[in-house]
C-alpha cells in the first residue's frame, strides 16, 4: 500500500468546496463585463439589473405569482434572522435541527429572542426528528438540506396545508439542486454561493402572502434594527421585493448570480439543476456501496442530500481510534488530496463529526466526481500505510 500508484486522471475542476461552491461549467471573470460597476444601485440600471434577478428567480425555481422576493444583506444568514426577528413570537415556535446550522437558529431564539414558548426536536447527525411530532399550530423553523449532516428533507409532506402557523425554512443548500415545495413554506431563505456557485454576502428572502399578511398585522415585543425592518407604517415596504434593496449590494455579484440564473436557464431550468445534482450524488453513493471502509453520515437513504454529501471513515482500525486520532486520520486524507490539487475543501464542518464533505450541486461536473473517487481511495490507503507504519 506504500507503493500503490496514483490515478491516472484529476479532475479537471478540484473545486468541491461546501460554499462558496464551484462556478458554474465554462465560467470566466468574462461573463461579468457588463456589470453595472461605479453605477449606483438605485440608478435605473442597477435596479433593472436587481430586478431581472428578482424575476429569473422566480422563473428558475419556480416560485408562486403571489410570493415576494427579496435580495437582502448578509447571505443565508441574514436572511433567516430578518424572518425570524420580525415574524415570530405571535404565537409558539417549533425549532428543528439535526446540524449546525439549524443548531444555531435554535440558539439564536431562545437565547437571542428568548421565546419562551419555544419548543426544541433534535436529532443527531445523520438523523432527522420525528416530523411526525411537529406542531403546527405553532410557527417552525428547519432547514431542508443540513449543509454540515448531508441530511435532507425527503419532501414536504410532513407539512400539512391548513396549518395555522408559518413555515420558514432555510433552503440554501437545497434550491436549484432539489425541488422545495413553495406552496407548504411561508418563507425561504437561501444564499446565491451554494448551487450556483455566486459569490458571497446576499441572501434571497422569499414570503409567502401569509408571511406577508403576518408582518402587516403583528408587531414584536422587540426593537428591529434598520437592516431587518420590511413594514413600514403597518405594511410592507414592496420596493424590497422589486429590487430596491436595503442597504447596497455589490453589483459585480449581482451579475455573477445574473449569469448563473441565465446558465441554468439555458440548460433546461431546475429539471436539469435537479438531474445534474442527483447524477453526481450517485457517484460518490455508488463508491461509498463498493468500498467498505467509508459511509454516509446520513443514515437513511431517502434523507441523503444530493449536495453537500457527508461521509464518515468506517475502517475498523480507525474507529477503535480516539476522537482526536480518527479526525486526525480524515484530516490526513483532505490535506494530501489538496497537496496533489485534485479536491480542495473537502473536511468535515468544524462541528459536524469527523469525516468528508464533498459537494456535490449543480455547477460540479460528474466527470471531476467519477476521477476523484479514485483519488479518495489513493488517498486513504496512503494514510493508511503511514499509520500502519
Amino acid at each position: 500500500m506504500t507503493d500503490m500508484q496514483k490515478p491516472d486522471t484529476r479532475p479537471a475542476n478540484p473545486r468541491f468546496s461546501s460554499g462558496p461552491c464551484a462556478k458554474r461549467p465554462g465560467w470566466t471573470p468574462e461573463a461579468l463585463k457588463d456589470a453595472a460597476l461605479g453605477r449606483s444601485h438605485r440608478a435605473k440600471i442597477g435596479k433593472t439589473k436587481l430586478k431581472d434577478a428578482i424575476e429569473l428567480t422566480r422563473e428558475v425555481l419556480g416560485v408562486p405569482a403571489d410570493y415576494r422576493i427579496g435580495i437582502v444583506p448578509a447571505s443565508d444568514t441574514g436572511a433567516v434572522e430578518m424572518a425570524m426577528w420580525s415574524l415570530l413570537g405571535e404565537r409558539g415556535v417549533d425549532m428543528l435541527a439535526w446540524e449546525s446550522f439549524g443548531s444555531g437558529w435554535v440558539t439564536d431564539v431562545i437565547k437571542q429572542l428568548k421565546l419562551e414558548n419555544a419548543r426544541k426536536l433534535e436529532a443527531p447527525y445523520g438523523q432527522l426528528p420525528d416530523l411526525s411530532q411537529v406542531n403546527f399550530d405553532n410557527d417552525v423553523v428547519f432547514t431542508w438540506n443540513g449543509t454540515t449532516s448531508g441530511v435532507r428533507v425527503p419532501n414536504a409532506d410532513f407539512i400539512p396545508a391548513d396549518r395555522a402557523g408559518l413555515t420558514i425554512c432555510d433552503a440554501t443548500s437545497a434550491v436549484f439542486a432539489q425541488k422545495v415545495d413553495f406552496e407548504k413554506l411561508d418563507v425561504v431563505t437561501f444564499s446565491w454561493q451554494k448551487v450556483l456557485g455566486g459569490e458571497g454576502g446576499h441572501g434571497i428572502l422569499i414570503l409567502s402572502p401569509r408571511a406577508v399578511e403576518r408582518l402587516e398585522t403583528y408587531t414584536p415585543a422587540w426593537p428591529l434594527p434598520k437592516i431587518f425592518r420590511m413594514t413600514k407604517g403597518g405594511k410592507l415596504i414592496e420596493g424590497i421585493f422589486e429590487g430596491a434593496t436595503i442597504n447596497t449590494p455589490s453589483m459585480l455579484c449581482v451579475e455573477d448570480y445574473l449569469d448563473a440564473l441565465n446558465w441554468a436557464r439555458s440548460i433546461g431550468g431546475l429539471d436539469a439543476l435537479v438531474a445534474r445534482a442527483d447524477a453526481n450524488a450517485k457517484v460518490i453513493f455508488d463508491f461509498v456501496e463498493a468500498n467498505d471502509w467509508i459511509e454516509n453520515l446520513a443514515e437513511a437513504p431517502e434523507t441523503r442530500s444530493n449536495t453537500s454529501v457527508c461521509l464518515k471513515i468506517l475502517d475498523p482500525e480507525i474507529v477503535k481510534l480516539d476522537d482526536a486520532a480518527q479526525a486526525a486520520f480524515a484530516k490526513a486524507i483532505v490535506s494530501v488530496l489538496d497537496k496533489e490539487g485534485v479536491a480542495f475543501d473537502i473536511g468535515a464542518y468544524r462541528d459536524a463529526p469527523s469525516g468528508l464533505r464533498i459537494w456535490a450541486g449543480s455547477t460540479v461536473e460528474t466527470a471531476d466526481l467519477e476521477a476523484l473517487m479514485g483519488w479518495l481511495n489513493w488517498a486513504y490507503q496512503t494514510e493508511k500505510a503511514k499509520l500502519a507504519a
